[in-house]
């Protein structure tokens, strides 16, 4: 074998080697791109999931009580001791004021207003959860202090699901599908607060609570696990 040969053969074996190399580099440069991609779809998904039910009771609240006698307000998250409290929704009216837990659940809920957890089946998997009538008393209670010239029969608890979750046992009136918003709302007719008393109120709540923001987020969900153990469902 002469030299041109063994030269050609050199410079064939540089080119494969130099292309196998490339291929790798191109391989490795395409996984982190769909690992890139997918991290940030999945992020994406997990916060429409975590919002749609929140969403859904802000859509159809701001649709169908849109006149001067009722005022909404969202995602509020006020300062508690040591720590904070996060609400999902507050519809302050001239009937009444609304605390409001919002859950997106589908499958069957199995409830007793007393346990601590309740129970979430779907296909004959068991996934427990927050009371969230427990929950709610403690966003109550920080309403009635905040509001303290209010009287606390007017200021209402209000459990409201979202989704395909069929409720299976008895529970409080105040647990409802987001169906039944509307007309539970507007069972209340009487009128305990007047136009201004309704905007002091508004004012009020707007003048305590933090500002809307991942980081108002991220520091609520500590305060949640350094008091509790547990993030906010």
């Amino acid at each position: 074998m002469n030299d041109e040969m063994l030269k050609s053969m050199d410079n064939i074996l540089t080119d494969v080697i130099f292309v196998i190399q490339n291929t790798y580099i191109v391989y490795f440069f395409l996984a982190i791109t769909f690992l890139l991609i997918g991290y940030f779809i999945g992020k994406k998904v997990r916060s429409n999931r975590i919002n749609v039910g929140e969403a859904a009771v802000m859509r159809i609240l701001s649709k169908s009580l849109s006149n001067r006698n009722y005022h909404l307000l969202n995602n509020i998250t006020l300062p508690i001791e040591n720590g904070s409290t996060q609400i999902d929704h507050i519809l302050v009216s001239r009937y009444g004021i609304f605390v409001i837990e919002s859950k997106h659940y589908s499958g069957w809920i199995f409830a007793n207003p007393i346990s601590k957890k309740w129970t979430q089946v779907i296909y004959n998997e068991k996934y427990r959860f927050l009371n969230p009538l427990h929950q709610n008393a403690g966003h109550v209670n920080r309403i009635r202090e905040l509001l303290d010239f209010i009287p606390s029969n007017d200021i209402h608890s209000l459990i409201v699901f979202t989704g395909g979750a069929e409720i299976k046992t008895v529970v409080p009136k105040n647990v409802i599908h987001i169906e039944d918003l509307i007309n539970f709302i507007k069972a209340f007719d009487k009128e305990v607060m007047s136009h201004n008393r309704l905007e002091f109120c508004v004012g009020r709540i707007e003048s305590k609570r933090y500002q809307i923001s991942k980081q108002t987020d991220i520091q609520h969900q500590e305060s949640l696990r350094k008091k509790y153990g547990y993030l906010d469902q």
